[in-house]
């Protein structure tokens, strides 16, 4: 289990992509990893994008702010435009990332970057995204997955396997 003693924020909210989350949140858990499910509210029962799926928040980014994480996952879907706009979600992202935490940002998730302030250098995600990056300075790349300093990015639901081995291996660090 390489991510034994790891703590791990991952990041919900309505219309996540059912894959991005679920397949990741069971990754990191399958390698050892401790993950609090974050939100804008707490107790709410989020949809995901495909309605199949429904998964509470344990915590809102509000309460955990000042917790000490070794990553902040981020899935895409319409999540990230949603949640982006709370702004301890932006904190919670910016203060990790200021803190060379790591930070998993796949599809549309890269919103929540921006937002954050911490998208300026390469980039990748969901074509919807594109020029969003492009405008804050980032150089788009069109790979599965990547590490670009603290930041791991995935492009989209079929290079979930691409970006997991990543997110373990920079986790892992």
């Amino acid at each position: 289990m390489k991510l034994k003693d790891k703590k791990i924020a991952m990041l919900i909210g309505p219309g996540y992509e059912d894959l991005e989350f679920w397949v990741v949140y069971m990754r990191m858990i399958e390698e050892g990893a401790e993950v609090d499910v974050v939100g804008v509210e707490k107790g709410v029962e989020y949809s995901s994008k495909h309605g199949c799926l429904k998964k509470a928040a344990d915590y809102t980014a509000g309460e955990v702010l000042d917790n000490d994480y070794d990553g902040v996952l981020v899935p895409g879907g319409w999540t990230p435009d949603k949640i982006r706009r709370d702004a301890d979600v932006v904190e919670l992202v910016r203060k990790n990332h200021d803190a060379g935490k790591i930070i998993g940002l796949i599809c549309h998730a890269g919103l929540v970057g921006i937002s954050a302030g911490i998208v300026d250098s390469k980039a990748t995600g969901s074509l919807g995204i594109k020029d969003d990056c492009i405008n804050a300075g980032a150089e788009w790349v069109d790979e599965a997955a990547f590490r670009d300093g603290d930041i791991v990015w995935g492009r989209v639901v079929k290079d979930i396997p691409a970006y997991c081995r990543e997110l373990v291996a920079a986790l892992a660090d």
